[in-house]
């Protein structure tokens, strides 16, 4: 699938078939977001792969919405704060931010593979670092779940329209 495709059908899919994520598809996802640019190129992430539908049961202590579970993977994005770039004018902490381009690789990657997948960021983050055991300067950014969908339906998209949204030479 090209890549406008990829953005255009790209949605947040919270209903996945029971069908397993072959690891090799999973690997792929890493990949592309191995790819990922981040700032001074620190790469200040991991990402913690969970298969077991024990484990993804047990990640719902986290996150109290059932539907999680019916995901055959979960992908929990972390960022290393400890390595992060932090811009020397106000100290800012750009992990956040890398993060959030190296999941979008996932993403949308996932919708070209013919995968769903869903950015959930309203979760019980000190659960989540301790269920995963992750040392003190790595935090659970985002929880991707990933699956085959149930659905191809794609709902339209309510996005502002551009000329709201753009400003030439100044605001």
């Amino acid at each position: 699938m090209e890549l406008k495709a990829c953005i255009e059908n790209r949605f947040s899919l919270r209903e996945y078939q029971p069908k397993a994520v072959e690891k090799e598809t999973i690997i792929q996802l890493i990949e592309a977001a191995r790819m990922a640019p981040s700032a001074c190129n620190l790469q200040p992430w991991c990402f913690v792969v969970l298969t077991d539908p024990q484990q993804i049961a047990a990640l719902g202590a986290c996150y109290k919405r059932e539907w999680i579970q019916s995901a055959p993977a979960v992908i929990v994005a972390c960022g290393d704060h400890s390595v992060s770039w932090k811009r020397r004018a106000d100290s800012k902490d750009h992990c956040d931010i890398d993060l959030a381009i190296a999941i979008e690789h996932i993403c949308l990657t996932a919708t070209g593979l013919g995968l769903g997948t869903c950015w959930v960021c309203n979760f019980d983050v000190a659960k989540c670092k301790a269920f995963l055991h992750l040392p003190d300067s790595v935090e659970p950014i985002a929880l991707i779940p990933v699956g085959y969908p149930t659905t191809t339906e794609v709902a339209v998209k309510n996005r502002k329209p551009l000329e709201e949204i753009i400003r030439w030479n100044s605001f």
